[in-house]
């Protein structure tokens, strides 16, 4: 990476070119619509979501360049800074509210209304952006040559090379396309099962299986084989291991949780009663772990960013490419979003706890500027933060007598903004890094970050009432695992009836796993997850594999088909997630006489059923067509 004195970005200071668009900020509102909305469902299906920006920025081009024949690299930039908030605010709502739909329908003195989700939402994502904002001189342009931000790098680099553009948005395009032609035929019309599974009779309490949908396949592609393998390691010691020895040792027992004896249970039931939460305490330990060893570097990074503010160079530029939304503004905005998480009931925060939330945010918004400047966003703990934040504030709420119901739901909201914080400011980062290298307005970037969280909040609103009515939270069509996990933190704390040994169980197998120098939460993850979820993430991992150590011609072929899997891959992740938005809307659509219009879809009321062997067919079709859109596209690969 060059040194920050001779760096020169790729659209001059000096030259002006479209950026802030009414096609900017409308392609740029509809895609932090769509992949808030789709990582929303992936999160709450598996507890993990995606990044958005280079997707977001691919359809942009294809978009802008293709159908409206226009050139901007400016413009496509911002629709992917708009766009990729999206994601970031999806991530800090689901992992954590979900747990209060849940104390609602466990009938806790508990509430939640639209517009508490709203305001979390939105103030949450505007917080995560304005402390991020004076750190931009420091980690951004003075650091430019040691902080490279590699989601934000690699962003840039794909706007440049954005003659490739076209293809590559008909890539996600086709993969979004797909995908939801699949998850309607499977769980709209329901012509095959979007589950099979296996249960060993011999083998008393092991089972297998796989949800063969097109969202796994693609996060598979995207983690590749290590990860995808370290989660499957964790669903084989659950399924494998740990259900058939809680069998072979208490088959005649009922053991609290549960209220009947392990032998009547079936191998789903022994999960649900007892691995999730042998799983839950392997992932909140594993979160702390990654905290706790990232700790040097968390003080260290906030020390000298510190520091860096101290220190910068505070004379007013007239250069476009340095201009920021000025402090006033930044204070202004901060105080407002602080005013209307305490003025608001139903978000049940008052001004200590708010105090609490500008303690917190802002040094895990540094933190994770930073931080992701060095590891990337996918290894910023913010799990761990968030868990951290709970323990904490918990803590605090309880010994001053915010306890019950009312603390339980304080402590989540609280988690909620600092969790949101903490991505955004992440996200925001990697997307100026992609601006500076770009050139663009960094000030009009700003503008876009906060657009896009309030669209985003707001969409973050209907999804989540939208798919609690349809299915609810904490069910097997959507587990809302890391919610799940958030709201045991709480209930422990707060002195609620959890099975501890199974929790602590949880606890030292992740310390077992960190002293085999393993990485702890992809296995906890796949311990904590049905086995059901790691099986065709494997498969997706598997293909990976193949694509990066098969021979190429190349450099070039080699990345090219890489990137169009990862593309493709995104597609389906996106697909699935809209569709499964729709078939949440047919599900409380009433026609009458009990029936939703989901039902009167659904072919096997009428005897039209594929089984399984219709679900491997079809999840076979869609990994050709992985292979057909990346390794056999001539377009990306000459043979």
């Amino acid at each position: 990476m060059a040194d920050n004195k001779e760096f020169k970005p790729y659209i001059a200071a000096d030259q002006v070119m479209p950026e802030v668009t009414p096609t900017s900020i409308i392609l740029g509102i509809l895609l932090a619509v769509v992949f808030g909305a789709a990582n929303a469902y992936l999160g709450l299906r598996v507890g993990m979501t995606v990044s958005a920006s280079i997707p977001a920025a691919v359809i942009s081009m294809g978009v802008i360049r293709m159908i409206l024949k226009k050139d901007s690299i400016l413009e496509n930039n911002l629709v992917q800074t708009i766009g990729s908030a999206g994601e970031s605010v999806a991530a800090g709502a689901i992992f954590t509210l979900p747990a209060i739909f849940m104390w609602i329908k466990e009938g806790y003195d508990v509430t939640l209304s639209v517009v508490a989700i709203a305001v979390v939402s939105i103030s949450g994502g505007l917080l995560g952006v304005l402390f991020m904002i004076p750190l931009r001189k420091a980690l951004i342009v003075k650091e430019h040559g040691s902080l490279p931000y590699p989601e934000g790098t690699a962003c840039a680099e794909v706007l440049i090379a954005g003659e490739k553009g076209g293809n590559a948005a008909t890539t996600v395009f086709a993969g979004l396309g797909i995908a939801s032609v699949f998850k309607f035929l499977t769980d709209g019309l329901k012509l095959f099962p979007s589950e099979i599974s296996y249960s060993f009779k011999s083998y008393k309490g092991s089972g297998i299986g796989a949800d063969t949908l097109p969202a796994l396949l693609g996060v598979g592609y995207i983690c590749g084989a290590q990860i995808s393998a370290y989660m499957l390691a964790g669903g084989v010691l659950a399924w494998l291991v740990i259900m058939p020895l809680i069998v072979a040792f208490g088959a005649d027992a009922t053991i609290f949780p549960a209220e009947v004896a392990i032998s009547q249970m079936s191998v789903d039931e022994i999960w649900s009663s007892y691995v999730r939460y042998i799983g839950a305490g392997a992932v909140a330990a594993g979160g702390i772990i990654s905290l706790v060893k990232s700790l040097p570097l968390i003080i260290r990074t906030f020390s000298e960013n510190i520091k860096s503010l101290k220190n910068s160079d505070n004379t007013v530029s007239t250069l476009r490419t340095d201009k920021d939304l000025s402090i006033k503004t930044i204070l202004l905005i901060a105080l407002i979003c602080l005013v209307v998480l305490v003025a608001v009931p139903s978000v049940h925060i008052n001004v200590f706890t708010a105090i609490l939330i500008v303690v917190f945010g802002f040094f895990f918004a540094t933190v994770s500027s930073r931080m992701v400047g060095l590891v990337g966003s996918s290894n910023n703990p913010v799990s761990g933060m968030a868990i951290a934040t709970l323990i904490i504030t918990t803590v605090i709420l309880k010994a001053t007598g915010n306890d019950g119901g009312l603390g339980m739901t304080t402590a989540i909201m609280i988690g909620t903004v600092i969790c949101i914080i903490a991505a955004i400011a992440g996200d925001t980062s990697q997307d100026l890094k992609t601006g500076y290298i770009i050139g663009s307005t960094p000030r009009n970037q700003q503008i876009g970050e906060v657009i896009g969280v309030i669209a985003a909040g707001l969409a973050m609103t209907g999804v989540m009432v939208l798919l609690n009515n349809a299915w609810g939270f904490g069910t097997s069509q959507l587990p809302a695992p890391q919610a799940t996990l958030m709201k045991l933190v709480v209930e422990g704390v707060m002195g609620g009836d959890l099975p501890w040994n199974l929790v602590f169980i949880g606890v030292f197998i992740a310390v077992v796993i960190e002293l085999l120098n393993i990485p702890v939460l992809p296995v906890a993850i796949g311990l904590y997850l049905p086995i059901y979820l790691s099986v065709p993430i494997m498969i997706g991992g598997l293909i990976r594999y193949w694509f990066d150590h098969k021979k190429y011609k190349n450099d070039d072929d080699k990345e090219n088909v890489t990137t169009a899997g990862i593309l493709f891959s995104s597609g389906l992740i996106a697909g699935e997630g809209l569709i499964g938005i729709l078939l949440a809307v047919f599900a409380v659509i009433s026609v009458g006489g009990g029936k939703s219009f989901a039902d009167v879809i659904d072919l096997t009321a009428h005897g039209i059923d594929l089984g399984a062997i219709g679900s491997i067919v079809f999840f076979a079709i869609l990994i050709l067509c992985l292979l057909k859109f990346s390794i056999w596209d001539k377009k990306n690969y000459k043979k």
